[in-house]
């Protein structure tokens, strides 16, 4: 059992659930650390007539700890239309409560079909706050944090992923993905190739006892982790595009990824236009490179 390990049955007097009005709640749960489980999170879950979660044995775990016993339904991407009328239904006369297997749900995760419906069928919605792996990663990144856009899991297919890359990819933020380990080198890799050497971060295991934030340009972490799968829970965050990148100079690093497929010329081209740099200077840089190759 890991020093981060909280047990609240054990720790926490029982409190009696406090009366509250039937509807849908959403409920964040911890992403690793059972202590961010805020007050009011336990109380909601206390309340609930029905719990919709998106895998019974880890909400199970989630109530033991909290010495709650409560009937649970399956709600995810594989849900029906059925599964979710069945759940408005129990929202018009009691709590229902909808978690997610960690952090806030929604957030890459099923829940916005029922939480539009409820809205449309004029079932009151709220929400109990926390955890989010989006906000804790970015919080502690070091990167610019005023604008970002998270993006979710990138395709596993390379063309699809090459596709979803070059449309958000000149995008004036801080850009935010969820990834697994066997799938984050090669992820890294795409992004090396078609965003260059922009600063990026990989946390992983966040408020896990084996939390580790890596830091690099995209480049740098494509080659660490090109053979080290590393393992748990994995948000990848990557600079922003253009002037802070163009200022230090760091526009040389996606010139040699991109003259390792592309002609001087159309490296150019697509350098000058990504880091908002003067065209005939790329080219002659572009030049030098391939003549010192």
């Amino acid at each position: 059992m890991s020093s981060n390990h909280y047990d609240f049955a054990a720790s926490e007097p029982e409190i009696p659930a406090k009366a509250i009005d039937s509807g849908l709640y959403i409920v964040a749960t911890p992403i690793g650390n059972l202590a961010d489980m805020s007050q009011r999170a336990i109380e909601m879950l206390r309340a609930a007539d029905l719990i919709a979660v998106e895998d019974s044995r880890v909400t199970g775990k989630l109530l033991h700890h909290l010495g709650l016993k409560k009937r649970m339904r399956p709600y995810h991407d594989h849900s029906s239309d059925a599964d979710r009328e069945a759940l408005l239904a129990a929202a018009r006369e009691g709590v229902v409560v909808l978690v997610s297997d960690a952090g806030t749900p929604l957030i890459s995760d099923p829940g916005y079909k029922l939480v539009r419906a409820a809205r449309e069928a004029g079932i009151p919605v709220s929400t109990a706050p926390g955890a989010s792996a989006v906000v804790t990663a970015l919080s502690i990144s070091g990167l610019p944090t005023d604008r970002f856009l998270f993006a979710g899991f990138l395709p596993s297919k390379a063309k699809a992923r090459a596709d979803v890359i070059a449309e958000i990819g000149n995008v004036k933020s801080t850009l935010v993905f969820y990834e697994s380990g066997p799938r984050l080198g090669v992820t890294l890799a795409a992004l090396a190739e078609q965003l260059g050497a922009r600063e990026a971060v990989v946390a992983r295991e966040l408020t896990k006892k084996f939390e580790e934030v890596v830091s690099g340009t995209l480049p740098e972490l494509a080659e660490r982790y090109a053979e080290a799968e590393p393992k748990g829970e994995i948000v990848l965050i990557v600079g922003p595009p253009g002037e802070v990148q163009a200022e230090q100079g760091d526009y040389e690093g996606a010139l040699k990824v991109a003259l390792e497929t592309l002609p001087p010329a159309k490296a150019a081209k697509d350098i000058a236009k990504r880091f908002g740099v003067d065209r005939a200077e790329v080219y002659e840089r572009a030049m030098a490179l391939k003549s010192d190759a």
